[in-house]
């Protein structure tokens, strides 16, 4: 079990922060986290207004840090204007968070075709039946939709043209470790050149 009110030092980190991120991804999971990859995703709208909901954490690599939606959403829109977003992910049990920022790209189709191809039979269905984030006449309207699509696609819909997948492309990762006495320590991957350099915060 990972000390939840030890420091967090410099030397302590990976020079790479995927591969830090890494690390603390998967002691939140032994810690028994119950939704490791729940992450708070904030974005702009097009009038300027600050959103920010909860999404999930496909995958991280190299590239990024992948999650999937309907493009059309809310923050579909916010992202098609305002192409950067902001993560959070916060672990509570090890009074640990992490914080991403930089822009977003499209994932490829066959990105999407293939983690699309993986999601439960009723996933699918809910994901083409939704418009989501517009105004429903009532719950029925979705549910006819839902068996509306169940009788066309026994075996699973296509992957809708208005589904797939973003990926936020880090240019700053922070690290937040708690610690008891609020003297907490944060500590800040920027990108400079093809590397990183880490910069300590004030708590």
């Amino acid at each position: 079990m990972i000390d939840t009110d030890a420091p967090l030092n410099e030397e302590d980190l990976d020079p790479d922060p995927i591969v830090e991120f890494d690390k603390w991804f998967h002691g939140a999971e032994a810690a028994g986290e119950p939704q490791p990859n729940a992450m708070a995703l904030a974005t702009v709208s097009p009038a300027g207004d600050p959103a920010v909901r909860m999404v999930l954490l496909h995958r991280v690599d190299v590239r990024g840090f992948v999650f999937f939606t309907n493009y059309e959403s809310d923050k579909g829109r916010d992202l098609a204007e305002h192409p950067r977003a902001a993560l959070a992910f916060y672990w509570p049990r090890l009074h640990r968070q992490v914080r991403v920022k930089g822009p977003i790209t499209l994932t490829s189709r066959q990105e999407s075709e293939e983690y699309w191809a993986q999601r439960p039979y009723g996933n699918r269905i809910s994901a083409a039946a939704s418009a989501q984030s517009r105004m429903l006449a009532s719950r029925s309207v979705l549910e006819s939709e839902v068996g509306r699509l169940e009788a066309l696609y026994p075996e699973g819909p296509p992957l809708p043209e208005f589904w797939g997948g973003y990926r936020v492309v880090p240019e700053a990762i922070e690290f937040w470790q708690g610690r008891s006495n609020r003297l907490h320590d944060r500590l800040r991957y920027a990108r400079e050149g093809s590397g990183w350099r880490v910069e300590r915060l004030a708590p």
